[in-house]
Formats: C-alpha cells, sequence, structure tokens
C-alpha cells in the first residue's frame, strides 16, 4: 500500500532526507512516501507570500519508484491549495536530476515559465479536474 503523510519530526525529516540525498531544512514542511512500509521519498515544501514552495523531491538511494514521487508531489500541491495557496513553484534544479526527473515534475504539473525559468502550477481548479493536467 502507498502511503503519503505528513512528517512529525524535524529529527525523522533530517534522517530521511539523508536517505534520499536531499538537503535538511528545518524551515520547512515535509511529507515522506512508502510503499507496503518501505520508505521512497521524501518532498520538501513551504508556504510564502509568493504562494507554496516546493524545494525539492527526493528519492531513496537505490530506488526507482517514480510513480510514488508522483502520488507525493500531487499530494503536496493538494495540501498547498487546500490550505488556500493556490500557486506553487519548485525551487530544485531540475536540469541537474536529469530528463527522468524532468518529467516526473512536469507530470506532477509543474511547467517551466519561459519568462524565468522557473517550473510553476496555477492550482486553480486544478484538482476539479487532476487528470486533465499532463
Amino acid at each position: 500500500m502507498l502511503k503519503a503523510l505528513p512528517i512529525k519530526s524535524k529529527e525523522e525529516q533530517e534522517l530521511i532526507c539523508n536517505r534520499c540525498g536531499v538537503e535538511f531544512d528545518a524551515d520547512y514542511l515535509a511529507y515522506s512516501v512508502t510503499v507496503d512500509g518501505l520508505l521512497v521519498g521524501i518532498c520538501q515544501f513551504k508556504f510564502s507570500s509568493d504562494g507554496g514552495i516546493v524545494r525539492d523531491i527526493g528519492i531513496v538511494q537505490g530506488s526507482d519508484d517514480y510513480e510514488a514521487l508522483f502520488v507525493l508531489g500531487r499530494a503536496v500541491l493538494n495540501i498547498i491549495d487546500l490550505c488556500g495557496t493556490h500557486y506553487a513553484y519548485y525551487t530544485g534544479d531540475v536540469e541537474e536530476k536529469g530528463e527522468k526527473f524532468k518529467r516526473l515534475i512536469t507530470m506532477i504539473g509543474f511547467l517551466k515559465n519561459a519568462d524565468n525559468g522557473r517550473y510553476e502550477v496555477d492550482l486553480n481548479g486544478f484538482f476539479d479536474h487532476p487528470c486533465q493536467h499532463h
């Protein structure tokens, strides 16, 4: 069973960040995703006056379960939207992580803004028909 759930302590968040090869940032909230009780990935995010900031999405080293990361990314966008923030952007280095990760970010819903190069998503109405997005 796949579960995407909030990480409740900063200590656990730091441990999971280390397992996923991402830099821990105590100023960010985080969700983890597990499949059949095994950790697959993490997503760190926060709210700002500009919208939801998704800092990074990381996968446990050695894992290749990008479907679980997709669910994790959508879960985080849903939380951002439900909290009344209807815009989000991804601040991690998409290009550095390769083409597979770039496809993942796009499938989650982020599109590269041609003007500023930032991956962004407008969440207004996004979850009314989520399967219609990418």
